[in-house]
């Protein structure tokens, strides 16, 4: 007959392993919860007999207090004495009352708890007897009754009939005492069996599983090793992808200067000759006809109109006023121009601050997006716009009271403030835009606070004597 040190390398590999743990857990189950709810009954009877016997032990002290009270009422004829007499009355008979229902299903003790329950309302119909003699001023009569051997024979009966109750709950909480022991013994036995079942059924189920961790755990380095190259490319074109765009940013900006100036070479090199031109020809007319006048005079205006038009469309490319007069200066002239051109309300509260020139830029290019955003959708009457510096950080913020929007709906016109978030983080700067339908937007930026700012890249910026100038 093999052994069972014999029989392992045969299981170790056998299908029948963890069925065989299986059934061992469902037996250890079985036999736990069959322990457990007799143990449990066994042990809820040996709560309902303690308190069987505390019920008995009462119903003597219960009777003892009233005979107490009631002979302390008799020799000093104080009513306080009648109080615990009542009180012993009244738990007498709550005693009684469960004793009764609680010995009503065992007919064995049901005639004898007839008799404590006799016997128990005897003696307090002599002690109410004794009573009413003394007060109706019986003397002798409750005297005789209280020396009478009755009340003594009568607490006798009580306690030897609660004696044999005590004895039978005795009886029977050792019985439930033995019970239980035998329950938990077989408990132990099985449990301890089962166990040992089980790890032998684990040991075997471990041994068959050992090729299956490994291999997941190589499988879980592969896909680590592809997690973690993926991660390194995705930070990789992350990279580049912020590179380009503050490439294209930079690129853009570079084309948009390189706009401006030529713009402003030769476009305002063509107006400032046609201005000359008219000048010119002006003055060889010499009296000139109304008709005449007026036609020269609507020509200037045209020319003079076109140099404003050069001038506005060479500020919106690239803003002279931030590289001559610094963020705040072009931002109040970008905030009056707009405020003129738009009829809104708008306020004002502008503080000195250090940031790079490509800072600046964007901190401008940021205000000048949100008012284009305004006058096309908001549909407001106020704007405030603030700048300031505060623990090494910048904050703008544009607040307008318009009609707002849901900022977690996507919306095909949010692809300038996309932009402009963007154009912020290679700041290192962050957007923040808070808005509701019908309570207004505000849009804040923060940038970190530069102490050594470098100026902007000059935009050609010479003053455009013939704007104002008239032939």
């Amino acid at each position: 007959m093999p052994t069972p040190l014999k029989l392992l390398p045969l299981l170790r590999g056998s299908r029948f392993s963890f069925p065989l743990a299986a059934l061992a857990a469902l037996a250890m189950f079985l036999i736990s919860e069959s322990s457990y709810q007799q143990a449990s009954s066994r042990f809820d009877a040996l709560g309902t007999q303690a308190m069987a016997r505390t019920t008995i032990q009462t119903l003597w002290r219960s009777l003892t207090d009233a005979e107490t009270g009631q002979r302390g009422y008799l020799l000093t004829n104080r009513k306080e004495y009648l109080k615990p007499y009542a009180a012993a009355q009244g738990q007498v008979a709550e005693s009684l009352d469960w004793l009764t229902r609680y010995y009503a299903a065992d007919p064995a003790t049901r005639d004898l708890m007839a008799q404590v329950t006799a016997a128990s309302r005897n003696k307090l119909a002599e002690l109410a007897e004794t009573k009413r003699l003394h007060d109706e001023g019986k003397e002798q009569a409750w005297r005789e009754l209280v020396l009478s051997n009755i009340g003594a024979e009568q607490m006798d009966a009580v306690r030897g009939f609660s004696a044999q109750l005590l004895s039978l709950e005795t009886t029977k909480v050792n019985e439930g005492r033995k019970s239980v022991q035998q329950t938990l013994l077989l408990n132990r036995i099985g449990v301890t069996a089962m166990a040992a079942m089980s790890l032998l059924a684990l040991f075997m189920y471990l041994r068959q599983t050992t090729a299956l961790v490994r291999l997941r755990e190589e499988q879980r380095r592969i896909v680590q090793a592809e997690r973690d190259q993926l991660g390194a490319e995705v930070r990789r074109r992350t990279g580049q992808l912020t590179d380009l765009a503050r490439h294209l940013q930079t690129v853009r900006e570079d084309e948009r200067s390189h706009l401006a100036r030529e713009l402003h070479d030769e476009l305002g090199a063509l107006l400032t000759s046609s201005k000359l031109d008219v000048a010119r020809l002006k003055s060889r007319l010499g009296v000139l006809t109304p008709e005449i006048a007026d036609r020269l005079q609507h020509l200037n205006d045209g020319l003079n109109s076109g140099i404003a038009l050069k001038r506005r469309i060479i500020e919106d490319l690239r803003p002279s006023s931030l590289s001559n007069l610094g963020l705040v200066a072009a931002l109040e002239i970008l905030l009056r121009e707009w405020g003129e051109r738009s009829e809104l309300v708008v306020g004002s509260d502008l503080e000195p601050v250090d940031l790079r020139a490509s800072a600046e830029l964007t901190v401008y290019r940021l205000v000048q997006e949100a008012l284009t955003n305004i006058s096309k959708y908001a549909r407001a009457s106020q704007v405030q716009v603030t700048l300031g510096a505060a623990a090494g950080r910048v904050r703008v913020s544009v607040r307008d009271n318009g009609v707002g929007f849901d900022v977690n709906e996507s919306r095909a016109s949010a692809h300038g403030l996309l932009g402009m978030r963007y154009r912020l983080e290679t700041e290192a700067g962050s957007l923040l835009i808070t808005s509701s339908t019908g309570s207004g937007t505000l849009i804040e930026a923060d940038l970190p606070e530069s102490a050594d700012p470098t100026p902007a890249c000059p935009v050609d910026s010479t003053v455009d004597a013939t704007a104002d100038s008239t032939p």
